[in-house]
């Protein structure tokens, strides 16, 4: 077990198991449409979406070559996932597929802030990814895995992770998860068994105060140690991240860019964060590295429309590193 463990870290590939969606972006989208019956908007368009595409998309777009593990329905959307894999070197191996089901659609309602929101359909499959359509065995090239996002399934609550995230360290994996808002109410105390399985544990500040009742990036983090995790990392938006284990703690600032669009924006971060792992850097690196893929997201309308390269990763924290000095 050890050798194989040693192996998988050696070779660093990433599985990213989250959902892949369609997404209507529009923007500006104003509440005074509700009053007026119409609203001009400059832009309307359809993209691919959903937490586990788009940080497969950022990784391969970076010279990855992810594998992504989502539920898919067999129709027109499906196939534009499909399609984007294709086209973006994402390794489609485990894509699942239920006929009885639609491909997950959203509407994105994108304010002229930047701020969004979303309309979904519960009934598709942005909710239906289960325990079944995640594999017992993971790819022998595989060496980190990251669920994205915690609370997004309904199937895959405390138990189903953390038996899933147990079989993946038992493999020899680096385990690690994003989040969204919890949905029932849930603590970071109720998910210790599911927390105590993750190697580094993503979380927004709003995500983490409603699990932790805390404010502060800094509490926040103590309190996702406390209930397991190995690493806590907390995104900030425009101010960056927070990083906390059990050896050292640090804030890194985050880069000064004008703000279209935050759709996607925390799983890009995730996806330079992750990036930094698989090439086995140190910790403020990797948040340096996901704080630029964040920046980088920001500035177009809807996730991963244009690919966010190594270049212009590292042109961004060049330019940061002359501003202060």
């Amino acid at each position: 077990i050890q050798s194989m463990r040693n192996e998988r870290k050696a070779m660093k590939n990433i599985m990213i198991i989250g959902a892949a969606v369609g997404d209507v972006l529009v923007y500006p989208a104003s509440p005074e449409v509700f009053a007026a019956g119409s609203w001009p908007a400059r832009e309307i368009l359809l993209s691919t979406g959903g937490d586990g595409l788009n940080e497969a998309t950022v990784l391969a777009d970076l010279g990855k070559s992810p594998y992504l593990c989502t539920l898919l329905g067999k129709d027109k959307m499906g196939e534009m996932v499909r399609a984007h894999c294709e086209a973006r070197g994402i390794r489609k191996d485990f894509l699942q597929y239920d006929q009885d089901i639609p491909t997950g659609l959203n509407v994105v309602l994108v304010q002229e802030n930047g701020e969004r929101s979303f309309l979904t359909n519960p009934a598709s499959s942005l909710r239906k990814l289960k325990r079944e359509h995640i594999p017992r065995q993971f790819p022998e090239d595989v060496g980190i895995l990251c669920l994205a996002s915690i609370f997004v399934s309904p199937c895959l609550e405390n138990q189903e992770l953390s038996e899933i995230f147990a079989r993946a360290k038992e493999q020899g994996l680096t385990v690690c998860a994003d989040m969204t808002k919890r949905k029932k109410g849930e603590t970071a105390w109720d998910m210790k068994e599911t927390f105590s399985q993750v190697d580094y544990l993503f979380a927004n500040q709003e995500e983490g105060q409603l699990l932790t009742g805390k404010s502060a990036p800094e509490e926040i983090a103590h309190a996702l140690l406390e209930c397991g995790a190995g690493c806590a990392v907390i995104k900030t938006g425009g101010k960056g991240c927070y990083i906390k284990n059990k050896k050292e703690a640090f804030a890194i600032p985050g880069f000064s860019v004008e703000c279209v669009d935050t759709t996607g924006a925390g799983d890009s971060f995730c996806a330079g964060f992750l990036y930094g792992l698989s090439e086995k850097k140190d910790l403020y690196t990797c948040g340096l590295y996901g704080n630029a893929c964040g920046a980088l997201a920001v500035r177009q309308v809807g996730a991963c429309r244009e690919k966010i390269l190594w270049k212009d990763v590292d042109k961004i924290i060049k330019e940061q590193g002359k501003k202060n000095g």
